[in-house]
């Protein structure tokens, strides 16, 4: 298998070199930075590129940035992040075009050279490899319900704001001030990601949310 290898630890990506040439694959190409990465992939059109998610030039998601780019240009290439780290927008990124030919496996779980030569494997033939742990976090995160943040006075405060009630009523019908009131729907709009965003009404935007809730 044609292998493109991209990670800025020059010990892993020696390593690499290392075990998939033990494994009969080859390596056509070895890069330490995202740009190169992108070159590559399209220079040397791999079957599958092995990348980290951080990388230079800015340490963040560069490698799946990358990665994804490479994959538009090269569609046939299947893509394996392998990462120390359980990044759940990373999943999302690398899963939302829905094509397969992915993986995503954390470092320190793979346990053999066998385990990555499957998954490579597996993504070559157009097929999705998980680590169990950053399954459960995609599970997690998907489970998750922004209004479980509330506590149980701003679920009051944002039950009676769908009734269309103002603040004021509210503050009366609550026996609280109006200030109180006021701090209780700002904590709403952030709790519930409801940015200002200047022309959004985030006092209807969170009524919504509640209503799609019941």
């Amino acid at each position: 298998m044609r292998v493109l290898v991209a990670d800025d630890s020059v010990l892993l990506r020696e390593g690499l070199l290392r075990l998939l040439d033990e494994a009969g694959h080859t390596v056509v190409a070895a890069v330490g930075d995202a740009p190169s990465l992108v070159t590559a992939a399209i220079e040397h059109r791999p079957e599958v590129a092995v990348v980290d998610i951080r990388m230079p030039p800015t340490m963040t998601d560069d490698g799946l940035r990358a990665a994804v780019e490479a994959r538009s240009a090269v569609p046939e290439m299947g893509v394996l992040l392998l990462s120390a780290y359980v990044e759940k927008s990373y999943a999302d990124a690398l899963l939302s075009d829905g094509r397969g030919g992915v993986g995503y496996l954390l470092k320190d779980r793979v346990s053999s050279l066998d385990a990555l030569s499957d998954a490579l494997t597996t993504i070559r033939g157009g097929g999705t490899v998980l680590d169990p742990e950053v399954v459960a976090q995609l599970l997690v995160s998907r489970r998750a319900d922004p209004l479980d943040r509330l506590s149980p006075r701003e679920r009051e405060v944002l039950a009676l704001m769908a009734e269309g009630r103002s603040n004021s009523a509210i503050a009366q019908r609550l026996v609280v001030s109006p200030g109180a009131v006021e701090k209780h729907i700002g904590n709403i709009f952030t709790k519930i990601d409801l940015v200002d965003a200047g022309a959004d009404n985030r006092r209807v935007l969170a009524v919504l949310a509640w209503l799609e809730r019941r």
